[in-house]
């Protein structure tokens, strides 16, 4: 997909349905973050709006900050497998590859090799989003050999602790003495150390976090994302309850997040000398083009 390829002619929009008309008009694609982004969510179109999940999930609200925080949201695929979060994600007004029990990372893989060879000149940026089941547990293999090759694409896990798509079973990555239904008994070893993982196997910009901060989270998405584009892959362990299989009442879901941000999920951002001067180079072109804008804005007015 490209700003072109979605931009309809406009003796054409009449007969277009008035979402996909209002999307182009008033959505994120090729609007800036101050235009479009997780700050001003609810004031523009925004690319997922609709979702089938659960009342009160903290998953899908992470999803909906994901796609506000994308940099290029017009030039970018994400790939998701079975789980909770593929429900948000397929509906997403960015292109949606369904993977196959946990090989969305090596789907992801060929994606954006294929990617660089055909659209040399762009850049196209490639994120597999799914559950501790699918990128742990069944895409466990998948997953640690596209980053111990190095490739170039974001790794988002959305960590809710359980299989809580399929009947509460305990997953690799649920912590131990989980009570569930499937594990009635609590569960009998330790969580699984993903980032440890993702940095012995390559991961050059890795952070785990409770995503209760909008503006902190969305800047952890678009480094880790600016960073995969030259570097190598990046990987992002955020928690996104469950608040069904975990029994967390609706109205304590954020103050659920809030306290596992104190905790197991407290805010750790690990980075490779390469990959903090792509980022210190972005972030400073990014402070210096608002810079130019207000200054702009500014002259105009005094004109």
């Amino acid at each position: 997909m490209s700003l072109a390829y979605i931009t309809p002619s406009e003796r054409f929009k009449k007969y277009l349905p008035k979402d996909y008309v209002e999307l182009i008009d008033f959505g994120p694609f090729g609007k800036t973050q101050e235009e479009a982004g997780p700050g001003n969510m609810g004031q523009f179109k925004e690319l997922m709006e609709e979702h089938p999940m659960c009342s009160g999930c903290w998953m899908a609200y992470y999803i909906r900050l994901i796609f506000a925080s994308l940099p290029c949201p017009e030039e970018t695929v994400t790939i998701g497998t079975a789980g909770c979060g593929r429900l948000a994600i397929s509906q997403a007004a960015v292109p949606f590859i369904y993977g196959n029990y946990g090989d969305q990372n090596a789907m992801a893989s060929g994606l954006t090799r294929a990617f660089r060879l055909r659209f040399p000149d762009k850049t196209k940026d490639v994120i597999t989003i799914a559950g501790d089941g699918g990128t742990m547990d069944i895409g466990f293999s998948m997953t640690m050999h596209s980053w111990i090759r190095g490739e170039r694409f974001t790794t988002i896990m959305l960590d809710n602790e359980v299989y809580g798509n399929t009947g509460g079973q305990s997953s690799g990555m649920s912590p131990k003495g989980a009570v569930l239904k499937m594990a009635p008994m609590g569960k009998d070893f330790e969580k699984m150390p993903a980032t440890d993982l993702a940095k012995a196997a390559g991961c050059v910009y890795i952070v785990r976090m409770s995503p209760t901060n909008i503006k902190a989270a969305a800047k952890v998405i678009r480094r880790a994302i600016f960073v995969a584009r030259e570097v190598g892959p990046t990987f992002i362990h955020a928690y996104t309850s469950c608040n069904i299989e975990y029994s967390i009442p609706t109205e304590d879901v954020f103050a659920d997040a809030i306290e596992l941000g104190k905790g197991r999920f407290k805010f750790d951002e690990y980075m490779t000398d390469e990959a903090k001067i792509v980022i210190e180079r972005v972030e400073g072109e990014e402070k210096a083009a608002r810079k130019a804008r207000k200054a702009a804005k500014v002259a105009e007015a005094v004109n």
